[in-house]
């Protein structure tokens, strides 16, 4: 059961998880302790659930989307979307549904299904407009003939950027309710109960309780705070169905103004109730014009130490753009970035106008993850020591849809005559999870510790392991993963306490490229990287990104035909001792994945409309896009694992 046992045949694989778990449930738990498994701290159970059947004690991978809308949140609904938390996880779990627009009678005139089920999903509407979505498309409620409503439910039937200006119209700003609510919110307000009933039923009964653990839903929603329309949103995610007093409709920015204030309601509401644990996790820091996080203030240790517990996540790559690093930062850093840092300057550019290209990189992970290690230095605590992942944003009740050739778009407008989405967002990723098991304990816990690792959409396999004397032959070795638990730490973890006899931090990455399904080729594997960042004696951040293996002229694409050449590789696995390791510096390590140029979304729907841009007078004026040059039709998706921290101990200073 290694991470190199390359066993594709269907049949080979069902024997290999029937062996499995016959070895587990057979062997006394203290034989597998000592002769197949790690010494791996186990998870704790808050639930009666089956035991599962596929139950790994070196962990394996699950992948699925932490952050999906429907109908529920209002931006949903404006862009055309009907269908609600029940209908998301249906598709989530492989079943085919229903997409705007409608026909008179309401019935779908498009669908879509995943070519791959996901293992687990949050549904995360926005908080702030839980009871929207029954007054605008429920006849007869109050309120349902407002004109904001007409004009909502019209959308679908007029110009591309009418959902634009209805959202303009809709919130005039964050900590204003949309208007369709009515004076003192008395139209959505009454509802809002019931929505937050519904979506918690829904995860409940998505959830697969069986000993198949096919499935895992998690109750969610978005907090949805901006300051001066700079973006601070987190979807928190708890753990189980115990909601502390969060059993009615969950807090929005009206209630709780900055995300210190979400801090410690979750702290009041839910961690110190029983039974009930819960986490938050940022996203589109890219948006945040560097107020997502308060970087540069004097923390105290203890203000430290709870945005360390309530935020151990960040999600690096989603819908609206790449979060990990700014232009320059390295050549890859290029990859899906906006050209705008603020919710004002996206409205103003997508009519057209000229807004300022940010120049600050406050909101990108390297920078914050540097500073985290600043703070350490100065304080002892790390307030930002962030696991990183993937999710998809979509707005469209379609979580995991992620594929560049089959892209549904997440806020489309579904008109067929044009692209599914602004030229200018992307599919967004996945989250991928190492656990022992499929259920909402197992999964949490990694989630806790940053066991976990994002992608840009393919389900490669990434492991990453650090300590200070793993052998150059670990690649070779059949028990990989145990011998990586064996000799230090798995991404997401400190790195152990530098040995009596000296050394320097070593580390183990594999990488498998995603598997082919139903006849899609998956692009090999290119290369991979590893990221050091540290601060010197002086508190001033560096970072350098690392050439671990493969090779960068591996491959190539054809955007005129989107047919890929070139070779590449299955699998990369490489042992690599840091070549700058200075004793007593701190700092964090992170890997990436990547593959072998592809398509991007756009080249894909631009070639299967026959969209010919050296006659430009043949091209629509809907598909213009097309031609832009400033959107390259190539692209490299990726991997992002968590980080390895080096932190050497520090006084802690007063707080």
């Amino acid at each position: 059961m290694s991470d190199r046992l390359r066993c594709i045949p269907s049949p080979c694989h069902v024997l290999r998880r029937v062996l499995g778990a016959l070895l587990f449930a057979v062997l006394p738990s203290i034989t597998m302790a000592q002769s197949a498994a790690p010494q791996l701290p186990a998870y704790q159970r808050t639930e009666q659930r089956a035991p599962c059947r596929d139950h790994r004690p070196e962990r394996q991978v699950f992948f699925g989307d932490l952050h999906a809308h429907t109908a529920f949140s209002y931006d949903a609904v404006i862009y055309g979307t009907r269908n609600k938390p029940a209908a998301a996880y249906r598709y989530a779990r492989g079943e085919r549904i229903g997409l705007h627009p409608y026909d008179s009678a309401g019935q779908p005139l498009a669908s879509h299904q995943l070519r791959e089920p996901l293992d687990f999903v949050a549904i995360t509407d926005h908080a702030e407009t839980m009871g929207l979505a029954p007054v605008c498309i429920t006849p007869g409620v109050a309120g349902y003939g407002q004109w904001q409503c007409r004009l909502l439910r019209a959308v679908p039937k007029l110009p591309h950027f009418m959902p634009r200006v209805l959202l303009l119209l809709a919130v005039r700003n964050p900590q204003e309710l949309p208007t369709m609510c009515g004076d003192d919110n008395e139209y959505c307000a009454p509802h809002a109960p019931g929505v937050w009933q519904e979506t918690i039923q829904a995860a409940e009964n998505a959830y697969d309780r069986s000993e198949d653990c096919e499935f895992t839903s998690f109750i969610a929603f978005e907090w949805s705070g901006s300051l001066q329309d700079s973006n601070l949103h987190r979807n928190v995610i708890f753990r189980n169905s115990e909601l502390g007093t969060l059993s009615n409709p969950p807090p929005g920015q009206a209630q709780l103004r900055t995300p210190e204030d979400l801090h410690s309601a979750l702290e009041q509401d839910c961690l110190l109730r029983p039974g009930c644990d819960v986490l938050a996790i940022p996203h589109n820091s890219n948006l945040s014009g560097g107020v997502m996080f308060p970087m540069g203030a004097q923390l105290s240790a203890t203000q430290a130490q709870r945005w360390a517990n309530m935020e151990p996540l960040l999600e690096v790559m989603q819908h609206k753009g790449d979060s990990e690093c700014w232009f320059g930062a390295d050549p890859l850093c290029e990859y899906e970035k906006l050209t705008f840092g603020n919710f004002s300057d996206g409205k103003a550019q997508s009519f057209g106008v000229d807004v300022p290209t940010p120049t600050g990189v406050t909101g990108f992970a390297r920078t914050v993850l540097a500073e985290g290690l600043r703070h350490e230095q100065r304080m002892g605590v790390n307030p930002w020591r962030f696991g990183l992942l993937a999710a998809t944003d979509t707005h469209l009740a379609t979580p995991g849809a992620v594929e560049e050739d089959d892209y549904p778009g997440h806020i489309n407008s579904g008109r067929s005559d044009r692209l599914p989405d602004a030229i200018n967002f992307n599919p967004g990723g996945l989250a991928g999870i190492w656990a022992e098991e499929n259920t909402r304990d197992a999964l949490f816990t990694a989630l806790r510790r940053r066991e976990v690792y994002g992608t840009s959409g393919p389900r490669m396999k990434v492991r990453f392991f650090g300590g200070w004397d793993y052998p150059n032959s670990l690649c070779d070795a059949p028990d990989f993963a145990r011998r990586g638990y064996d000799g230090g730490v798995p991404m997401g973890a400190n790195l152990p306490p530098r040995p009596v006899g000296g050394g320097v931090p070593t580390f183990a990455v594999l990488a498998q490229r995603a598997a082919d399904v139903d006849g899609h080729l998956a692009t090999p594997l290119q290369r991979v990287q590893i990221i050091k960042g540290w601060v010197d004696g002086s508190g001033e951040p560096h970072s350098r990104v690392y050439e671990v293996i493969g090779d960068p002229d591996s491959g190539a694409v054809d955007t005129a035909t989107c047919q890929r050449s070139g070779t590449g590789h299955d699998r990369l696995c490489a042992v690599w001792r840091d070549p700058d390791y200075q004793p007593g510096q701190r700092a964090y390590y992170y890997t990436r994945a990547v593959e072998n140029p592809s398509c991007r979304w756009h080249a894909h729907v631009c070639l299967a409309k026959g969209v010919d841009c050296s006659a430009p007078d043949t091209v629509p004026k809907a598909l213009r896009a097309c031609c832009d040059g400033s959107y390259n039709k190539a692209q490299q998706e990726r991997a992002w694992s968590s980080p390895i921290w080096l932190s050497p101990p520090v006084a802690p200073k007063s707080s």
